[in-house]
């Protein structure tokens, strides 16, 4: 086992360890005192008479969840009869339960580890709590969502997922249950606020509850939020943000919603241009009300929110304060900033004056929260005065990127600060509503960040439909319950193989790796960028960035990677047993599966332009390939909504959400096969500046590389290599084309070293391929340098390509460090700038921690280039920057910047391929070793990879294999 994969095993383990040593235990056979929760009793469950809804509606739940697992149904005892002929779980919390109070003074059960504490849990097992009752397993809480968290906790444990609806996650089944007697204490909550945001539900949420679950209402309503709040609770989150498109009517026009969410236990809030629990997209009717103008029509707005805070007395809320446009837009009727700042001013000072007359006379202790997003952090940078107690949500770039954090100053505010990020999006310069593509190490990495800088208040998640982002809302989730674990970088891929585990049993190893290579390939490039269209103003789809012809061929590469995900779908499709199918199809097969085909929908397209512009006959053949795909796509769909689960999910999936050109089927335009003498061609893999010649062998990297021989005509012809140097080695060196079967033939060179006469540094020989009358030339050379010891990248085709994890030396000054995370970036591992907390660094860059890189150059470059490639994250604070310092062989140390400018063109191209590129020129190289150096000068920036270019800048859109020497 390699050192990465025993790391990941360890993680895994731990993880494992980890949930077994600090958590409930549950087991379906006698254990010696054990309580026995289902034996041949089962206990009863026992509850006030005066019990919250929400807490009774859990102890409900938990009924059913028993039910599900055993066939057997617990009694619930409601009120104060314990003539009970079976042991008991007592349900109760803190303050609201006369029967855990007497416990309490009767020295039999002690709280002190939970009293006062927000949202905590104990379990214990209490012998002879009451006359007639031997024992009784005790679930109380320090407050009732603590309760409702101590009882979904043991459902997760005796069996049934929090997933069990929503993903359709089987339930094993246990003749008996013991629960272990050891006392539990949950810990507080990481984030107080955790919780999701329903947004952009037109293609999924609203029309699959409208017409298929809540046909009744026609509508996201009652019904369906119960769903929700249940799955949330199970989540042990506790707050949302519920639906507002054109196409849902606002929260507030079902009274029943309200009455659900209090219910349940859950805290509304409303999104950042939603101020004061309105949802103005249905609620703002311009012909009656006029402008939604604070300048000109103050009295109607401020009497369309008046209304709404009396109406919203009694619940339990987070009210969004400030002002935006009607909907996703800037706020109307401010000329400058300056007269935004202070109209913005105006517009909290009044809110909180209707707060004070209807919710809390001290205004401090009504939650409020303010959300700098997009247009209004430039208003809030430019001097709004915001009270200290309003919880400060810092918005991510809408791609996974916070766009920046509580400075030092900021992080004394009382009322804290939060985190509202993005898993789904709808705007520019691209949408990604379809499948679920942010990867979990970033997830991860951007919240660890934001707890770092205590933004430990709010965490909400925007989840589009839910579905399919399963995996994603749960693991955002977990976090903002419990960070600790996630401290450790790697803990991310162990807690999402982990999951698939808990769901799928033995596949579920298998299946958390094939996930995290999904995560991968969308990180590369998300499926829905891979039309390379834009959107606001849609654009058409183009030719793609992956190259058939450079770096063994990028687009085959890709369609590899993802031809082995299908593979191992379909080899699980057929060996799963029936009863996780549902779960399956929905958390992993649709996902994979419909990733892949939009990608082979373009990559194929790419392939069948490029080839065309050859005259080879193949180029139709991948233009069907990728009509093909498309319609895959819709076959898959069409299982996914109204054949699965005889169409429990109908309306919820759909494969072209605004129906972009990104999602319809590819228009291939061949207008005439370009002309040729000859039934045959050659194509050779290029390299930038040698078109006519394979790239250079080299002795150190041993690489392979190729050429195609291809049909032009409609012709049987039959080629072969007719002479070659003695230390080439072909895979193979003939073979017969045909316009029915074989259009081309991809033959890869390698060269035996052994054999190689080793006679100058470079060496030039020949291929020679003979197809009927006709024959090619394929020139090889041959580069044998020679490598100092202990260096281990060197100049392979005119570019050095180093990860930059890979360095040789690292310095560090004590106060801040190059720290490597694990999982993340294009090559696996990034290196960040930390710690967060530090000042950026002003002068004396050279004195400040390092990483040197070392590399072998074969002869004097005076206008080589270096390019830095980073994860496009933002400065971490207003204090700071987003820049490295570098020195090429000792000289004064240089900075680099990575920081972008709102939504140019530059951010949109490092959010569309996850990359921000820096290229510098005019670096003198000698022949030998050269250094790279890379200093701290901002924290927070993450480093990827480092090239270095000795003709000419090249940025590969596929990650380039590092020019290292071979093991």
């Amino acid at each position: 086992m390699n050192k990465k994969k025993y790391k990941y095993f360890l993680i895994s383990y731990l993880f494992l360890i980890h949930s077994q040593l600090f958590a409930i235990q549950v087991s379906p056979y006698e254990e010696r005192d054990y309580f026995p929760l289902v034996s041949d009793r089962v206990a009863a469950l026992l509850v006030e008479e005066e019990v919250e809804a929400s807490v009774l509606n859990s102890v409900r739940n938990f009924q059913k969840d028993v039910k599900a697992v055993t066939g057997k149904v617990p009694v619930i005892v409601q009120g104060e009869t314990f003539k009970v002929n079976s042991p008991v779980v007592l349900v109760g919390t803190l303050g609201k339960s006369p029967t855990i109070e007497k416990l309490i003074k009767s020295g039999k059960l002690n709280v002190d580890g939970i009293d006062g504490k927000w949202e905590v849990f104990q379990k214990q097992v209490v012998k002879k709590p009451f006359a007639g009752v031997d024992e009784a397993l005790v679930i109380v809480g320090s407050d009732p969502r603590g309760t409702i968290f101590g009882v979904y906790d043991l459902s997760e444990k005796i069996g049934v997922a929090p997933w069990y609806w929503w993903a359709d996650v089987p339930v094993k089944h246990h003749d008996e249950l013991y629960v272990d007697n050891q006392l539990f204490t949950s810990a507080e909550p990481s984030v107080k606020f955790r919780g999701i945001f329903l947004n952009d539900e037109d293609w999924g949420l609203q029309p699959w509850a409208a017409k298929t679950f809540e046909p009744q209402t026609g509508d996201i309503g009652p019904k369906t939020y119960a769903m929700i709040f249940e799955l949330l609770l199970r989540l042990k989150a506790n707050f949302i943000w519920p639906a507002m498109h054109p196409s849902t009517k606002a929260f507030f026009s079902y009274p029943g919603n309200a009455q659900m969410a209090r219910d349940y236990g859950i805290v509304i809030g409303t999104s950042h241009a939603e101020p004061m629990l309105r949802n103005n997209v249905d609620e703002w009717n311009h012909d009656e009300h006029g402008d939604f103008n604070y300048f000109t029509n103050r009295n109607t707005v401020y009497n369309y929110w008046d209304e709404r805070v009396k109406e919203s007395k009694g619940l339990e809320a987070i009210y969004t304060v400030g002002m935006r446009g009607v909907h996703d837009s800037g706020m109307e009727g401010a000329k400058s900033t300056e007269e935004a700042v202070k109209n913005l001013g105006k517009v909290i000072a009044d809110q909180r004056k209707m707060l004070s007359n209807h919710i809390a006379k001290d205004v401090v202790k009504v939650p409020q929260a303010f959300t700098a997003y997009k247009e209004v952090l430039g208003i809030y940078d430019a001097g709004l005065d915001l009270p200290e107690d309003i919880t400060l949500v810092w918005p991510d770039d809408n791609y996974g990127y916070i766009r920046r954090l509580s400075d030092f100053e900021e992080r004394k505010r009382e009322g804290g600060a939060g985190v509202y990020y993005h898993a789904s999006y709808w705007g520019r310069p691209h949408d990604y509503l379809w499948l679920s593509s942010t990867h979990p190490a970033l997830i991860r990495e951007e919240m660890m960040k934001a707890y770092e800088l205590n933004a430990r208040d709010i965490w909400v998640m925007n989840v589009g439909d839910i579905k399919p982002l399963e995996y994603n809302i749960q693991l955002f989730l977990d976090m903002a319950y419990n960070v600790t674990p996630f401290q450790t970088a790697s803990y991310a891929m162990g807690h999402m193989e982990q999951w698939y585990a808990n769901i799928f049993e033995e596949q579920g190893t298998v299946i958390g790796g094939m996930m995290k290579d999904y995560y991968q390939l969308s990180f590369e490039r998300r499926p829905e960028f891979m039309g390379w269209s834009q959107t606001e103003p849609t654009t058409s789809v183009r030719e793609i960035d992956y190259s058939p012809f450079q770096g063994g061929d990028e687009i085959d590469l890709r369609l590899k990677s993802f031809q082995a995900l299908e593979d191992k779908l379909v080899s699980l499709k057929e060996e799963i047993d029936e009863v996780y199918f549902p779960a399956f199809y929905q958390l992993v097969y649709y996902p994979v599966k419909g990733a892949s085909l939009i990608n082979k929908k373009f990559l194929f397209r790419q392939k069948a332009i490029k080839y065309h512009e050859e005259g080879r006959l193949s180029a139709v053949t991948y233009k069907e390939k990728s009509h093909l795909a498309y319609r895959a796509i819709k076959q898959e769909t069409e299982f996914y909504n109204n054949q699965l689960l005889a169409g429990k999910w109908k309306y919820m999936m759909d494969d072209a959400p605004r129906r972009l050109p990104v999602y319809q089927d590819t228009e291939i335009s061949f207008e005439s096969q370009p002309s040729s003498n000859s039934p045959v061609g050659i194509s050779i893999e290029q390299t930038t500046g040698l078109t006519d010649t394979l790239p250079v062998f080299n002795s150190m990297t041993k690489r392979k590389h190729f050429f195609d021989v291809f049909l032009k005509a409609e012709e049987v012809v039959s080629w072969a290599v007719v002479s070659k140097p003695d230390y080439i080695i072909l895979d193979h060196s003939s073979g017969t084309l045909s316009p029915g079967q074989i259009k081309e033939e991809r033959v890869w060179v390698s060269v035996n070293w052994e054999k190689f006469p080793n006679t100058t540094l470079k060496q030039q020989g020949e291929i020679v391929v003979q197809a009927k009358e006709q024959t090619f030339s394929i020139p090889v050379v041959i580069d044998e340098p020679k490598l100092p010891n202990g260096v281990r990248f060197v100049a392979d085709n005119g570019q050095v390509v180093i990860y930059a994890e890979n360095y040789d030396h690292q310095f560090s000054n004590n106060k801040q460090k190059w720290q490597t995370v694990e999982g993340l970036g294009h090559s696996g591992a990034v290196m960040a700038s930390m710690d967060l907390k530090q000042s950026s660094v002003t002068d004396k860059i050279e004195a400040q921690s390092s990483m040197t890189y070392a590399f072998y150059v074969a002869e004097d470059f005076d206008n080589a280039y270096v390019t830095f490639q980073a994860l496009p994250t933002h400065p971490v604070t207003s204090e700071n920057g987003l820049r490295l310092g570098y020195s090429v062989n000792g000289e004064t140390a240089k900075t680099v910047d990575f920081e972008t400018q709102g939504r140019s063109e530059e951010w949109k191209q490092n959010v569309l391929r996850n990359k921000a590129i820096k290229t510098v020129g005019g670096i003198s190289l000698h022949k030998g070793v050269n250094t790279l150096t890379i200093y701290w000068v901002d924290p927070g920036v993450l480093l990827d990879v480092l090239m270095v270019d000795l003709i000419e800048p090249t940025t590969p859109y596929l990650l380039p294999r590092e020019t290292k020497k071979a093991e």
